[in-house]
């Protein structure tokens, strides 16, 4: 079913952040860095006044309108990014063989999980950081999706398969996620 009218969207921009508009590519600048973005649309418009950045779509359809949120939604966390940073939290769980991790080019290496004899790897997207202090493990930048699919990659490095997870519960959890 159609909507009728003019679907329209202002995402206001903080003081301290620049933002460049060109087409459908957003390029967000702030105090702790710069965040590019191409959005592929046709119906969809991207445009920037002096203080707003404005979606807008002549006679929206339904999914247009949930594309426009999401394209609003994108953009208001490149500009959370490039003010405030995002940070996952993680601990490290082990029963009986102590986990070392350290963190080589690229790669979030994870040695001796379960007394295995060969370190299994994860790997680090983008420019995000990763502190290690003790059990836990700081995952952090200015980039969400990166930040959380690199917290992911983790995670998904230390799954046990053939064990019942109830008695072997080994590994690196997300404890908590999103910005600061």
């Amino acid at each position: 079913m159609p909507v009728t009218g003019h679907g329209k969207d202002t995402i206001e921009i903080p003081k301290g952040v620049t933002v460049q508009v060109e087409g459908m590519k957003v390029t967000v600048k702030g105090p702790k860095g710069t965040l590019t973005r191409e959005f592929p649309t046709s119906r969809i418009t991207i445009s920037k006044d002096d203080s707003n950045i404005i979606l807008s779509c002549i006679l929206p359809k339904r999914k247009e309108y949930a594309l426009q949120g999401t394209i609003r939604s994108h953009i208001n966390n490149m500009i959370e990014g490039v003010t405030e940073g995002f940070e996952y939290k993680m601990k490290i769980v082990y029963s009986h063989f102590p986990v070392k991790t350290a963190v080589k080019g690229t790669d979030f290496v994870i040695e001796n999980f379960l007394g295995e004899k060969f370190p299994r790897r994860a790997k680090i997207l983008g420019a995000t950081k990763i502190a290690v202090k003790g059990d836990e493990v700081l995952v952090s930048g200015i980039d969400l999706e990166q930040v959380g699919q690199t917290a992911a990659n983790i995670e998904q490095a230390t799954i046990i398969k053939h064990y019942d997870p109830r008695k072997f519960q080994d590994g690196i959890y997300i404890t908590r996620k999103g910005g600061n």
